[in-house]
């Protein structure tokens, strides 16, 4: 892996016998594949910038999958994000993955008052901007932290403005039920036709990932093996 200090971008060699039998422009790969990925619009925090600036986005050549993530503070850690990124990459998956820190990740959605949290005055929610740069993926990794009533009503509010495929990845355990109660389309359990709320779907679940840690193999196979199978999906190959 090197950065070119000119052009800013990060680029990465993969070892294609680890990848699946995706073509790019129908030219089977030899030797070394590269990624090219745009390093951050703005620098880190932390010590050598280890942790993501909030409103910020890592994107990729082709759109295929974003992670998101909650944006850093003193207990909004985005650990799993960046460990999920890297493992993906890492593990020769060859569809390109960008990651976004949102800019309000934390506190609650707005319309969602009744839960705790919601008196912190911290409100959770989306720019236009977000919304844009989550839409033109094809998958949403969306990770948001170990308080289910959280998790569920911001995956709510991401998925009532953005339309695409979610993979939800937290360290509560969650259900399809828990998402569809609220009014969220998952592809297991679908909410009464007029209670429906949102545009995008839950497509799967990963729960049991620590916030803060890094998520273990088994954890990151979970997801790997969640991002593979959506992406090899009819609609997505056409």
């Amino acid at each position: 892996m090197r950065t070119n200090q000119s052009s800013g971008l990060l680029i990465q060699a993969v070892n294609p016998s680890r990848q699946s039998s995706r073509e790019y422009d129908k030219i089977m790969p030899i030797g070394r594949v590269t990624q090219v990925v745009d390093c951050r619009e703005a620098m880190g925090m932390g010590k050598g910038g280890g942790i993501a600036q909030r409103g910020t986005i890592s994107e990729c050549r082709y759109p295929d999958v974003i992670v998101v993530g909650m944006s850093p503070g003193r207990r909004h850690v985005t650990k799993p994000v960046c460990d999920i990124t890297s493992g993906l990459r890492q593990q020769g998956v060859e569809y390109s993955i960008s990651t976004l820190v949102l800019n309000a990740g934390s506190g609650v959605p707005p319309d969602a008052p009744k839960i705790g949290g919601s008196v912190l005055g911290a409100y959770f929610g989306l720019t236009q901007k977000e919304i844009v740069q989550i839409e033109k993926h094809k998958v949403a990794i969306l990770h948001h932290g170990n308080v289910r009533s959280h998790v569920v009503h911001k995956v709510r509010f991401i998925l009532s403005a953005c339309d695409v495929k979610a993979i939800v990845v937290s360290q509560s355990p969650v259900d399809y039920e828990d998402f569809a109660k609220e009014g969220v389309k998952t592809s297991v359990v679908m909410p009464p036709e007029d209670k429906i709320r949102t545009k995008g779907t839950v497509m799967s679940i990963v729960s049991g990932v620590t916030r803060g840690q890094t998520p273990t193999r088994e954890k990151m196979a979970e997801v790997i093996s969640s991002v593979s199978k959506l992406l090899k999906k009819k609609e997505f190959l056409e």
